[in-house]
């Protein structure tokens, strides 16, 4: 579950099957509401989740700035939402998984 809440931060959308979102949406949304918090705690709770991976690679001037998740998530995601109470996800079914016919679904962020 980690790996699949990391990638949702990272992408801000995949697809998997709808029992593994709807597990997911409760873990994303946990790190969501630490990320709006925004403290020293809060950022190491969430670090403690989430995986350290890349999220962003940008140049600026002649820097290269590398973003990992948890800094996506404190910066860019979670002031996004700042007057949103909850509900931050949204799952969208789609066809069926060809292989065993397993429910497929879209979690996004809203």
């Amino acid at each position: 579950m980690r790996d699949l809440t990391t990638d949702l931060i990272i992408n801000e959308r995949i697809t998997t099957t709808e029992s593994k979102a709807k597990e997911i949406r409760k873990t994303t949304e946990k790190m969501i509401t630490l990320g709006k918090k925004g403290d020293l705690s809060a950022r190491r709770q969430a670090a403690a989740f989430v995986r350290d991976e890349v999220a962003d690679i940008r140049e600026e001037d002649d820097d290269v700035v590398v973003q990992s998740a948890v800094q996506k998530l404190f910066s860019d995601i979670a002031p996004r939402y700042k007057e949103r109470q909850g509900g931050y996800t949204r799952i969208m079914k789609t066809s069926p998984r060809r292989g065993d016919a397993a429910p497929m679904v879209i979690i996004e962020l809203v």
